[in-house]
């Protein structure tokens, strides 16, 4: 499946892997896949960082205002950026740490690899 979105490096272990972003085995701990993600009100809007092991799944959650809180109340739902990682362990620390980020850093982040502030979801849904 070819994506139009560039296959980021961030230092290890962290791996901007969009094209595999929806791809999950059941049962298959081993290859479970984690994902640190970003979500925005607009471009340069609000934004919100979470972790999950099925990024298709929450985004769905949050477009469809199932979870309740911050997301909701801001209207937070466009998937503009994702990281994937290998374990829960890293892509915790890694959330924890992108929340301490200033916002310019955020941005940043976003805009090299999606510099449209296009919503992602429908790209990692296939």
């Amino acid at each position: 499946m070819a994506t139009n979105m560039p296959l980021t490096v961030i230092p290890a272990p962290f791996t901007v892997i969009p094209a595999q972003a929806g791809i999950q085995r059941e049962n298959d701990t081993m290859d479970k896949q984690f994902y640190v993600y970003m979500l925005a009100s607009r471009r340069n809007g609000t934004l919100y960082i979470g972790v999950t092991s099925k990024l298709v799944g929450r985004v769905w959650q949050h477009k469809n205002k199932q979870v309740e809180g911050f997301t909701k109340r801001y209207g937070v739902d466009k998937l503009v950026y994702y990281e994937v990682h290998r374990n829960a362990e890293s892509a915790m620390t890694r959330e924890k740490r992108m929340k301490k980020w200033r916002r310019a850093w955020k941005i940043r982040l976003i805009e090299a690899t999606n510099p449209e502030w296009k919503d992602l979801y429908d790209d990692v849904v296939g």
